[in-house]
């Protein structure tokens, strides 16, 4: 068994917690947002759930204490760029996503391709559409961007249109589409609960033990998408 830092002890670190034992890890210690930093000594990986705000700091302190990271914040990727600084200037190891679904992870390949089969088709127009519960803050959410760049890198350079909803208890639904005068193409991702996010975000902490740098989910699941 390895041990476990929780960073974040949420709905979604508790839910991480329930299911360590089935990835083989340990939970040994757990922070909330208003418990003092005491670091993480002989922690062999943490994942980090918790707020935008707090997530920069948090990541550097793990970065500077040597722990190997899993991050699944989302809306703090304006940071990213000095976050891996400080994991590459300690030689440490950190994974982040704005989504740990590995569904997602593969929708969004399949996204890329769509991108890179129709960049030459012009008479295709593209939307990408969200639907979550309505306690989400960041809209569009930072999977739809995700979703929107991977569509970029394909190829696809026209404009996308980009809308959200928040309502009820929704775990999310993502929509990138495609339309013609001829036919429309409907690429959809609907998530039944948080377990998916939750089990991705272990996966990639057993993963993140054999690699040395800053990666996202998708590079430690399939490897450099070049």
């Amino acid at each position: 068994m390895k041990s476990l830092a929780l960073v974040g002890y949420g709905k979604m670190g508790k839910l991480i917690a329930e299911l360590a034992p089935e990835y083989e890890f340990e939970v040994a210690q757990t922070l909330e947002a208003h418990d003092e930093w005491i670091g993480f000594p002989g922690i062999d990986v943490a994942i980090e759930f918790t707020t935008p705000e707090a997530a920069p700091d948090n990541l550097k302190r793990l970065a500077a204490e040597g722990v190997p990271t899993v991050t699944g914040t989302t809306g703090w990727l304006k940071h990213l760029d000095e976050v891996s600084q400080e994991f590459e200037k300690a030689d440490g190891s950190l994974v982040w996503s704005p989504n740990f679904s590995v569904g997602v992870a593969v929708f969004r390949r399949l996204v890329e391709t769509a991108g890179h089969l129709l960049k030459n088709e012009n008479e295709y127009g593209s939307w990408a559409w969200e639907i979550h519960h309505d306690a989400k803050k960041d809209a569009p959410s930072g999977t739809l961007i995700h979703l929107v760049e991977a569509l970029r890198k394909g190829g696809y350079s026209r404009p996308v249109d980009v809308s959200s909803n928040r309502a009820g208890k929704h775990p999310g639904t993502h929509e990138i589409g495609f339309d013609s005068a001829a036919d429309t193409i409907t690429l959809r991702h609907a998530a039944r609960s948080r377990e998916g996010f939750a089990r991705g975000a272990l996966k990639a902490a057993r993963l993140i033990l054999e690699h040395k740098g800053v990666f996202t989910f998708e590079e430690v699941l399939f490897g450099p998408n070049k």
